[in-house]
């Protein structure tokens, strides 16, 4: 089964100037083109744009949405492809043995602090 990672970007707001291109729409064009070789040459594959309600601040109290165009490009793991067909991934257990003293700057977060995304398990194969 194939993985993918997944990248997402802000859509350029501006064109490219360049000899030869004239035109608001083929500025824009080439800004996207440029864009998109850009990450093709690092093996991302461009999805699809979207355009997602952003809610931002107004004053004091009040929030505003906002659509921002996003454009979703996605590659596949390098440890998928080396990954056998047939074989399966698993979660690694946790090492047995004492539990290493944390010092301050490395002590867990509290459940009430706002999580700034899943963490990601590392993955063996079976």
């Amino acid at each position: 089964m194939l993985r993918f990672e997944y990248k997402v970007i802000p859509a350029p707001k501006r064109g490219e100037k360049a000899r030869g291109v004239k035109t608001t729409e083929d500025r824009f064009a080439l800004a996207l083109t440029l864009l998109m070789n850009e990450l093709g040459a690092d093996g991302w594959e461009y999805v699809r744009s979207d355009a997602l309600p952003c809610e931002e601040r107004v004053g004091l109290t009040g929030t505003k949405t906002n659509y921002q165009n996003m454009l979703v490009f996605r590659r596949t793991l390098a440890s998928a492809a080396a990954t056998p067909s047939g074989a399966r991934l698993m979660l690694q257990e946790p090492q047995a043995g004492p539990t290493p003293r944390l010092g301050p700057a490395e002590l867990p977060v509290p459940a009430s602090a706002p999580s700034v995304g899943p963490a990601k398990p590392e993955l063996a194969a079976e």
